[in-house]
């Protein structure tokens, strides 16, 4: 179970990515009925500020030996081309790959983690300005960039920035449940689950559209998953031709409408899964997917394990 966290800081630590961590695993929602971890911000030498890439420096109370201990690892942004990293942290970092604990990278700290050595062969991912120095750098690095984080055994890494929170919500998730993850994403204002990669924010030509923004349609689908959502169905309610209403969908969730559509409704089964004693044939029919076997079919290829075993595991998630 995951309870606890610890933080590396590192020179030219990014202030955001740090923060995202901060959030998510720092504070206290116990009001909520979030479980609090046990939080700790390290570095090379404790008491000493540490200067951010923005100006300012942060000061910390623990040494890497305290990341010794930590179920999970999180490890923020740094400048990519900085020098090497303290040869205390490369040790704990390979301590934990080793012990089997979480350890996880925002953005560009995924240098850090291949400067470690720890994503050898392993699939991984940066923000889309940094993946191909990454790639150039760390050639035994399967690189990714249509995805908002990768995870790879022990280890996942997260796409620039605010894909940083996809990822440590995608942990909470598989560790504590959907409705935990939920939990903190409203408290936090995000949406608990994104759909698409970070291909859409890369640099590109804007496709030229015919229509203001489709938020709207998606908050009403969202609320009616029981309702026929086909490109067809979904089309005429937003009065646009099936073709254009495609792009602009894709333009805008950067996900064709009906892989979105299966995803909100899978994340709807979760929470019916975990709240409630639905039968598995009644959460089919209340998430819009029909039968029990569509609903297998979608949810272990999407969540990767069955209803059934899911329902075992976080039933009673709190």
């Amino acid at each position: 179970m995951l309870r606890n966290v610890a933080v590396p800081v590192i020179n030219t630590v990014s202030p955001f990515e740090f923060a995202v961590a901060c959030e998510v695993f720092g504070m206290d929602r116990s009001d909520q009925g979030v479980p609090n971890f046990d939080f700790a911000v390290c570095s090379e030498r404790p008491g000493e500020p540490v200067p951010t890439a923005m100006g300012f420096s942060v000061a910390t109370a623990h040494g890497f030996d305290r990341l010794a201990e930590a179920d999970l690892i999180v490890v923020p942004a740094t400048k990519p081309r900085e020098g090497p990293i303290p040869d205390a942290l490369v040790r704990e970092l390979r301590a934990a790959d080793e012990r089997g604990a979480w350890i996880m990278s925002l953005c560009s700290g995924a240098f850090t983690l291949a400067k470690a050595g720890l994503l050898d062969g392993r699939r991984a991912t940066a923000h889309w300005m940094n993946a191909e120095e990454l790639a150039r750098e760390f050639p035994g690095v399967k690189v990714e960039l249509d995805v908002l984080y990768v995870e790879d055994g022990n280890i996942i890494t997260s796409a620039g920035t605010a894909a940083g929170i996809d990822a440590c919500l995608h942990l909470v998730r598989k560790e504590l449940g959907t409705r935990v993850a939920s939990m903190i994403a409203r408290r936090m204002v995000v949406p608990p689950q994104r759909d698409g990669g970070q291909r859409q924010y890369v640099e590109s030509p804007v496709p030229e559209v015919e229509a203001d923004s489709l938020q709207p349609l998606l908050e009403w689908a969202v609320e009616n998953l029981t309702e026929d959502l086909s490109v067809q169905a979904l089309a005429r309610r937003a009065v646009m031709s099936e073709r254009t209403f495609a792009r602009r969908f894709r333009a805008e969730t950067g996900a064709t409408p009906h892989t979105w559509v299966t995803a909100q409704r899978v994340l709807l089964a979760r929470r019916l899964l975990e709240d409630t004693d639905a039968s598995i044939e009644q959460v089919a029919s209340r998430t819009g997917l029909g039968t029990a076997a569509i609903l297998r079919h979608h949810f272990t290829r999407l969540v990767g394990t069955t209803p059934q075993s899911y329902r075992r595991t976080f039933r009673f998630a709190s």
